[in-house]
């Protein structure tokens, strides 16, 4: 059986149809994969309060479940699986912390310190999906996941944040991949 696969969006998102993320539900309808996308509360802010209770409670994210985080929700993705067992989780263009951005410390989820162990063991496959000329999020943001979490890492050239994007084979392919 497929594993349901859990889409987590990036902060300031009014909706979760943004950007690629409407194509890439579609492809993954195709190939046979339940699904979970929808707004989450709090969208703006994308407060940790309200998101990883949101996760755990409404979507029940468990161990048969593939979290697919972009941005902040790569954030939030990784901090879920701090606590909680999944099958595994694509991390796109996550960052470690607030970057000095209102929005992000707001968010809650850089207040303590990273468990990267519990992250690790608490799943069986980590992706990180990057952009060699993302705007937002530092490069040793992503070198310091890569240390800490030994994920299959899948680096885009000529690439940003994602935000342009209306498609994305290359995460596609991944969930194929990794999660036939």
């Amino acid at each position: 059986m497929k594993p349901r696969i859990i889409f987590v969006p990036g902060n300031q998102s009014t909706h979760w149809s943004f950007a690629w993320a409407p194509w890439f539900k579609g492809e993954l309808v195709k190939h046979g994969y339940p699904t979970f996308f929808e707004t989450f509360p709090d969208s703006i802010i994308a407060r940790s309060r309200y998101w990883l209770p949101f996760l755990e409670e409404h979507v029940q994210a468990g161990p048969d479940d593939v979290l697919v985080g972009w941005s902040s929700g790569a954030t939030a993705a990784m901090r879920y699986a701090e606590n909680h067992k999944i099958l595994g989780s694509v991390l796109i263009a996550p960052c470690i912390t607030d970057l000095d951005d209102e929005l992000e410390k707001q968010s809650g989820y850089f207040d303590t310190p990273w468990e990267w162990e519990k992250i690790r063991a608490n799943q069986k496959h980590v992706a990180l999906v990057y952009g060699d000329e993302d705007p937002f999020t530092p490069r040793e943001h992503f070198e310091t996941i890569q240390k800490e979490l030994s994920p299959e890492v899948i680096e885009i050239a000529s690439e940003k944040h994602f935000i342009e994007r209306e498609d994305f084979p290359q995460l596609l392919e991944h969930i194929l991949r990794t999660y036939p």
